[in-house]
């Protein structure tokens, strides 16, 4: 199969080649796409080098399936172009999410909606993916009400330009990714600002819960951090319920969820962590306890590695739907 990855040398495409070789994705040819500045550098796949060439030459290829991860400029652009071509586009930028005609997909919850036409898919955010994959069956059980979140998220969600500032910072330089230091320091300030005081990532992680969980009355409040952590989101999570729930029960559906492992024995000092999370595909839930100031409240503590089920991961799951569907031919 003629697979392109758009935004293949960066820190998310690089990624996604490497997912694609873990799950043996049948990737047959792979046509690496990046900005003017890459063409011609070789990337290694398969057990051989591939030439970056430009989106127009990919395009005349006429891939069969183009995961994009190069920036929502990018994606209004291309991925028109791409679907046009006969291929599917699955993309991680935040451009296409919130389009209705567009999918918004986490397998593991979502696939269901997928349809044959559907040429464009998005990637969720992140902070999202991580947050949904163990709230779902909850929602589904008990309907979640309201959702308080906290992020603590990782430098790699800025780029390869966020961990090239927190190095420089810990050898004694400076970045220009973010408008304060990042080591020893932590910004409550990811994407840019609101006329509300809300950031935009704020709001995605309000917006894509809501589609993604297909039940706009979920009431949902974020606050999105920057930590000096290198790799892995972490997120505090507060629920309140429309009926009651037991705890065990609870537990047990999220334990029941594909893709989430739960690590909750605080008497052994046993938690998730971005740490432990880093270079796994699975979202780890830990912290798991009633909430005593609200009827039906629920807190819960959950970490996943953000370049990989965050975006990589998930889109080339996304993709594996596809080709079970047979949508992607061979």
């Amino acid at each position: 199969m003629r697979v392109a990855v758009v935004g293949a040398t960066g820190l998310v495409g690089s990624k996604m080649l490497e997912v694609l070789q873990e799950r043996n994705f049948p990737v047959t040819e792979l046509l690496p796409v990046a900005s003017s500045r890459s063409w011609g550098k070789k990337v290694r796949f398969g057990g051989r080098e591939w030439t970056v060439i430009s989106a127009d030459e990919a395009i005349a290829r006429r891939p069969a399936l183009a995961l994009f991860s190069a920036g929502g400029a990018t994606s209004a652009e291309l991925a028109p172009r791409f679907a046009e071509a006969g291929c599917y586009v699955v993309d991680n930028s935040s451009h296409w999410r919130m389009d209705p005609s567009v999918p918004l997909i986490v397998p593991e919850i979502n696939a269901d909606v997928l349809k044959a036409d559907d040429r464009i898919i998005a990637n969720p955010n992140c902070s999202t993916i991580q947050m949904v994959l163990p709230l779902a069956p909850l929602h589904k059980k008990y309907g979640i009400k309201r959702i308080v979140v906290s992020t603590y998220q990782s430098v790699t969600g800025a780029g390869q330009r966020g961990i090239e500032q927190m190095q420089a910072e810990r050898a004694g330089g400076s970045g220009s990714k973010f408008p304060h230091p990042i080591d020893r320091n932590i910004l409550p300030h990811i994407d840019s600002f609101l006329p509300d005081g809300y950031t935009k990532e704020e709001m995605k992680m309000v917006n894509e819960t809501r589609k993604i969980l297909r039940d706009p009355s979920i009431a949902v409040s974020a606050t999105t951090v920057r930590v000096p952590v290198e790799g892995g989101h972490s997120e505090s999570v507060n629920l309140e319920f429309k009926s009651a729930f037991d705890l065990a029960e609870a537990r047990n559906l999220m334990a029941g969820m594909p893709g989430v492992v739960i690590q909750d024995d605080p008497a052994n000092n046993v938690y998730p962590m971005p740490l432990y999370a880093w270079g796994k595909d699975e979202v780890f839930v830990g912290r798991i306890r009633r909430d005593p100031s609200v009827e039906n409240g629920m807190n819960l503590w959950c970490v996943s590695d953000n370049i990989r089920k965050g975006a990589a991961t998930n889109a080339v799951q996304i993709a594996q739907v596809l080709l079970d569907k047979g949508w992607l031919g061979a």
